[in-house]
């Protein structure tokens, strides 16, 4: 195969089969994930850090950028070990890279949260306990509409953060791999020799998965948060922020609307532009006006209401079709991204 394959497309095909893995299996139930051992540490870091920095601001500032060094920093580590593993023993590390990657993209998990939910419905009290697994906001008295709408805004604005961002880092850490010298073993699915000087594919997908988990555990604006959160939450903003707008760039052509790909661009940078995150309110708008659905309005949270501005107001309120919509643009965008990655790993082979 190596043989067979410039080192830019073997790189570029290790993705591919971790997404195929992605969505055949998902988030098998009963194995560890990643992200709970993430999880597992930033909850002790949490405590030994609440203990040494009480109430003080600036304590907390320092411990919360400690956290994140150490939660972003060992998994990079983590998932460089996992890669010179798959290099130098490609029969048992391959495997192990392929699930490690597989692990850091949740297409298929979140649509098949979201269509669990709007498969309850009629029943108000299933679906609600079923979105309480996948929304931040307080779910007690949505009402069937405002069910849809939850399910909607959690497509969409989930669709970077659980599948577009990682997958983009994936492909910036496989194109750093594909400018190593082509390996001469005939067993190895991997470009071999300089390689092991940076991290690739897992170790960056790995980061951004922990700086997201940290921006979903502490990044909150309450408390004691207000200050231990902080640097989990830039970090977070950081790395969705590209990857949030080619999603927003590249979903007209997902919807077969490739003349509105400059319009609705702009609109969904402006009309996202007032939601107090840099990213959420880009991608819901992207993906509202790509799906032809009204999102936004208010949204009751344990700190209380925010109102959510309103997205591509012109079309109807969510329903169950437009859910369906906003998941198979997700399934769409996910093997444009594939295509023209690999058009491009292909002509860096060739170069």
């Amino acid at each position: 195969m190596s043989q067979l394959l410039a080192a830019p497309l073997q790189s570029w095909l290790i993705v591919l089969l971790a997404c195929g893995l992605d969505q055949l299996l998902g988030d098998p139930r009963g194995w560890i994930h990643p992200v709970q051992v993430m999880g597992a540490a930033i909850s002790q870091l949490r405590r030994w850090a609440e203990a040494w920095a009480g109430d003080a601001p600036g304590r907390l500032r320092s411990a919360g950028g400690l956290i994140t060094l150490l939660v972003v920093g060992g998994s990079i580590g983590a998932g460089w070990a996992v890669e010179w593993l798959a290099l130098a023993w490609p029969l048992l590390g391959l495997p192990l890279l392929l699930i490690g990657l597989a692990s850091a993209l949740a297409g298929r998990s979140l649509e098949q949260a979201v269509a669990v939910v709007v498969a309850a419905l009629p029943d108000t009290l299933l679906a609600r306990q079923r979105l309480a697994w996948i929304v931040g906001r307080e779910v007690e008295h949505l009402d069937h509409a405002e069910i849809l709408r939850a399910a909607a805004e959690t497509a969409s604005e989930n669709a970077v953060d659980g599948l577009f961002a990682p997958l983009f880092w994936m492909l910036v850490g496989s194109a750093l791999w594909g400018a190593a010298p082509l390996t001469a073993e005939p067993l190895a699915l991997l470009p071999h020799g300089a390689e092991l000087a940076h991290p690739g594919p897992l170790a960056l997908a790995w980061a951004f998965k922990a700086a997201s988990t940290l921006d979903s555990m502490l990044g909150y604006r309450r408390g004691r948060l207000i200050w231990l959160g902080t640097a989990g939450a830039r970090l977070d903003d950081l790395l969705t922020w590209l990857p949030c707008r080619l999603v927003a760039l590249s979903l007209p052509l997902a919807a077969a609307r490739p003349r509105s790909t400059l319009a609705w661009f702009r609109a969904a940078l402006q009309q996202g532009a007032s939601d107090p995150s840099p990213n959420a309110g880009v991608s819901q708008a992207a993906y509202a006006l790509a799906a032809g659905v009204r999102l936004g309005g208010t949204n009751r949270y344990a700190e209380g209401l925010r109102e959510k501005p309103i997205l591509a107001p012109q079309h109807p309120a969510a329903d169950a079709a437009a859910v369906q919509r906003i998941l198979g643009l997700s399934a769409r965008l996910e093997g444009l991204w594939l295509l023209v990655s690999g058009l491009v790993f292909l002509l860096l082979g060739w170069g």
